[in-house]
């Protein structure tokens, strides 16, 4: 009995022991390898920076018709919304009322003429009796006097015609540029005074068109800094040239070109105005149409850009990166970027020539870990496998 229960327990203990050791093989973790990831190396490169800036369309010429009589319409002699050319007659006033108020100065001037050679014989006849002493001095003086009045009757009666005609000139009234007129604010028949404050129509010149848009202070204060610096240069010519966004986010066709910035920065928004001038031959642009204008600041033959894929922000909002040392650890910087070139960022401060950026695999790395670096390849990334052939 003794022997049976001592072989009992022994291959109790066996089968115990051997469980055990099942057991723990299946826990035991699997050796890990070492982590791979993509890495972007940062090299300086020329970067042409651009803002993109809200502004609205505006006319290169407007000009709101009034009357310069008073009178009545007789005629309106362009349709709504048409071009028209400097000097056509938009409207026509009734003329009769000024044809014959020149008519009448007309008159009144050839009376006046008429009666001035016999005043003035007569002033010289009286000069002439009066150095033989035949008339007195006063009846000299009187009759100069009369010459004098007469001459200055014929020219007032010459400003009263040269007045009657320029009113009359003024009933067709013409417009002062060439453009594209609005709506006509009266009709036929209406009865118009002279320099009224509505203006019958307006005219404005489509071709060429100003873009105004607004930039910060404090974004031109920077840009100064950074052209003053060195870190930006100026791009001569081609810095004058500007694009256009329309407003459902389609490139505008045509370059336009940077006219002035104004000097003056408006107390409410804090921005400065830049005017821009675009041809327009299509009248694609509207005065009153938003768009978005992409003007040139300037050119940094040392950018560091940085994929935007490798750059990630932290939970205060500050922008990160994870980059290789030179024994393949992984280490955190915190970077300072300026602006979104493309697919890339523009990096101040954080990151230099020679740095290895991690841009794939971030999800299994962390700083302190030493990985495996491969070169990124975008046309890997972008290709999808292929169908099975059938």
């Amino acid at each position: 009995m003794r022997i049976e229960h001592k072989g009992y327990w022994l291959l109790t203990a066996g089968l115990l022991g051997g469980l055990g050791a099942a057991l723990g093989c299946k826990t035991a973790p699997p050796p890990r390898g070492v982590p791979e990831v993509a890495v972007q190396t940062v090299r300086p490169e020329r970067a042409v920076l651009t803002t993109e800036m809200p502004g609205r369309i505006s006319p290169f010429l407007v000009a709101e018709i009034r009357p310069q009589v008073s009178g009545l319409i007789l005629k309106r002699l362009f349709q709504e919304g048409s071009d028209v050319k400097a000097g056509g007659i938009l409207y026509q006033i009734d003329p009769a009322p000024y044809q014959a108020a020149l008519d009448q100065a007309n008159a009144a001037l050839a009376a006046a003429e008429s009666s001035l050679p016999s005043i003035r014989s007569r002033a010289e006849r009286m000069k002439n009796l009066v150095k033989i002493h035949a008339v007195g001095e006063q009846d000299a003086e009187e009759a100069e006097a009369a010459l004098q009045r007469a001459i200055a009757s014929v020219a007032a009666t010459k400003a009263a015609v040269d007045s009657a005609q320029i009113n009359l000139a003024n009933t067709p009234i013409k417009a002062p540029i060439s453009g594209r007129t609005g709506m006509s604010s009266v009709t036929v028949g209406a009865l118009v005074a002279a320099y009224q404050p509505v203006a019958l129509a307006s005219v404005q010149q489509l071709d060429p068109i100003y873009v105004d848009v607004t930039q910060s202070s404090s974004d031109q204060l920077r840009l100064r800094r950074r052209l003053e610096g060195g870190h930006l240069k100026s791009g001569g010519d081609s810095a004058r040239k500007v694009k256009l966004l329309l407003e459902d986010g389609t490139p505008y066709p045509l370059e336009g070109r940077l006219q002035f910035r104004d000097v003056t920065v408006d107390p409410a928004t804090g921005a400065v105005t830049l005017r821009m001038v675009f041809p327009n031959p299509n009248h694609i642009l509207l005065p009153g149409m938003f768009v978005r204008a992409i003007v040139e600041d300037g050119v940094d033959d040392q950018a560091i850009l940085a994929m935007q894929q490798g750059v990630t922000r932290d939970p205060k909002g500050n922008a990160i990166a994870l980059v290789l040392d030179k024994s393949d650890k992984v280490e955190q910087r915190i970077l300072t970027v300026d602006r979104a070139i493309g697919d890339k960022w523009l990096v101040t401060h954080g990151l230099a020539g020679g740095d290895r950026l991690i841009v794939e695999g971030l999800q299994k790395i962390r700083p302190g870990l030493a990985v495996k670096a491969v070169p990124f390849s975008p046309q890997a990334q972008g290709s999808q496998p292929s169908a099975p052939k059938k």
